[in-house]
């Protein structure tokens, strides 16, 4: 289930929706998609997944999910494995038609039309412990329709995810 400050309780079919009725307010903007994943060890793991739309310049909607491993994940590796597993399991809802039918939202018979960039936002970068395992975290990505990109490029993950890690008290998913 999806949610963010205005919805709760959400399918990723709803999820969807609302994503076409944002792009059809307006086809002619530019826009980027991401996906990405961001956690919080304590006594339990929280791993939250975002999908956070971009209308470049003119605001933007996300969508967040929860997922809680009941023990702590003390190893780098596994924690930065599942999120990006995380991110992989949401991605790939947005199979080769539902990207299709973004894209014809975007394109106008007549007068500008719009773009959008997919994304797959990874919590790792070359500065800090996850630099070693930026190559294979990518390797993963690149098996889907989304443009992997890393910190600081990966907002979606070290920004919009990692909020709601940390205030539990933001979302009710």
């Amino acid at each position: 289930m999806f949610s963010n400050s205005k919805y709760h309780n959400l399918t990723f079919d709803q999820v969807y929706e609302h994503i076409l009725n944002f792009i059809k307010q307006a086809p002619y903007c530019e826009y980027r998609l991401s996906v990405g994943s961001d956690s919080q060890v304590g006594r339990n793991t929280v791993f939250v997944t975002a999908i956070h739309l971009h209308r470049i310049g003119r605001g933007a909607i996300g969508f967040i999910t929860k997922h809680v491993v009941p023990r702590p994940m003390k190893s780098l590796r596994e924690k930065i494995y599942y999120e990006t597993a995380r991110t992989l399991e949401v991605a790939a809802l947005f199979t080769p038609d539902k990207i299709e039918k973004i894209v014809q939202c975007l394109i106008r018979p007549s007068g500008r039309s719009g773009d959008i960039h997919f994304e797959f936002h990874l919590d790792v970068g070359i500065n800090g412990a996850t630099r070693d395992l930026i190559n294979e975290m990518v390797a993963m990505a690149k098996g889907t329709a989304f443009e992997p990109k890393i910190k600081p490029e990966s907002y979606a993950a070290s920004c919009y995810a990692n909020r709601y890690t940390k205030d539990s008290h933001l979302y009710r998913v």
